[in-house]
């Protein structure tokens, strides 16, 4: 029986890495459900529980050398991983983890990653050293796969799909646990409700006061402003933040750590999502709802481009008016049909990759 292992950032209750594993497994078993799947995790204990998948530490040498020696194949992602700019350290444990396998001759499988930056010259140089002996390179963007041609890659195949997270589109989802989640934090469900996915960052004394104002302004026409972490406890103390800063209290906070299957639960009880957190965003749109972004990082801008939402706002710096503006309309008017279509054709091409994957496994 052919067995995979999955390497990314995962079991550090980042709510958006969550996702992206909770859609790459679900992806490849829909492919394949006799894949044996073994996941490098920071917490092998919870992931097995919640994705019924084997996993093993991902800091311990000899665990993750055995679980590559059992395997066929090491697929590399999704998120971005290789990256120098939150730290030189996680590149090289990505890059490390694609030597071993190259080592022990296992295929490896780039599965919709999100390409850099990468800044550091050494860094640029090892990637395209490693990356030219992959066997097979998906990104999730056009501009991803830019950057890779820029640093030279001229092998492997490399083809754009989608973030893995955008073939959930269409996924039945139990609108009820969403439901009474925010009943019991809270929350008025005859009210439209707008989601807050927020995070620190550098200028947050600038930005956090503006979202603030904004969700003030919302509460005095009726909506009800709904703080959801995606990273704890990080994002939980940016939301608490604002909330102080908040004229009016009766703005909900989840603060409890969601699963993927609820987060999609809640998100389909929304009208509108304002995020920092990419995955924030590509979950309210998976389930129908329209975004508006605050970009930190490019990616944010990259995927609102690639499905025709409107450009985000850039952190720190932010026009309150010009925002609340954005917010109105969008909650007056939902996703645009060009959005919808996007979007579809986007979770197509998301399920692509697991294909493509399985396709490399077999060959």
């Amino acid at each position: 029986m052919a067995e995979v292992v999955l390497s990314g950032y995962y079991g550090f209750d980042n709510l958006g890495d969550e996702a992206v594993l909770y859609a790459i497994v679900s992806a490849l078993r829909r492919e394949n459900p006799r894949l044996n799947i073994t996941v490098l995790s920071n917490n092998p204990q919870k992931t097995e529980s919640l994705y019924k998948v084997k996993a093993v530490n991902r800091w311990k040498l000899k665990e993750v050398a055995g679980a590559l020696r059992r395997a066929d194949m090491l697929i590399s992602g999704g998120g971005s991983l290789l990256q120098d700019v939150t730290s030189p350290t996680s590149l090289l444990y990505y890059l490390g983890v694609i030597w071993l396998a190259k080592i022990f001759k296992k295929k490896v499988f780039i599965y919709s990653q999100g390409f850099g930056p990468v800044n550091r010259p050494w860094a640029r140089r090892l990637v395209r050293h490693l990356l030219q002996k992959v066997d097979y390179i998906t990104l999730r963007d056009e501009v991803s796969a830019e950057d890779l041609r820029a640093l030279g890659i001229s092998r492997p195949p490399v083809v754009v799909t989608a973030d893995p997270v955008l073939g959930l589109s269409g996924s039945p989802v139990d609108k009820n646990k969403g439901m009474e989640l925010l009943r019991q934090a809270g929350a008025d469900l005859n009210r439209p409700m707008v989601g807050f996915a927020l995070r620190r960052w550098r200028g947050e004394e600038v930005y956090l006061p503006a979202v603030a104002e904004l969700a003030d302004r919302l509460m005095e026409e009726g909506a009800l402003p709904v703080f959801i972490p995606f990273h704890h406890p990080e994002d939980l103390e940016a939301a608490r933040q604002i909330m102080k800063l908040m004229k009016r209290r009766e703005a909900v906070l989840l603060k409890k750590e969601l699963t993927v299957e609820e987060m999609l639960s809640v998100a389909s009880c929304l009208d509108l999502m304002v995020g920092m957190r990419l995955h924030s965003l590509i979950m309210a749109s998976a389930c129908g709802k329209p975004v508006v972004g605050l970009s930190y990082d490019p990616k944010v801008d990259r995927f609102l481009k690639m499905v025709g939402a409107p450009p985000a706002f850039e952190l720190p710096d932010i026009d309150w008016d010009e925002l609340y503006r954005l917010v109105k309309t969008r909650l007056g008017e939902g996703q645009t049909p060009e959005e919808q279509s996007r979007l579809a054709a986007m979770s197509e091409r998301a399920q692509h990759t697991a294909k493509l994957a399985i396709r490399c496994l077999e060959e």
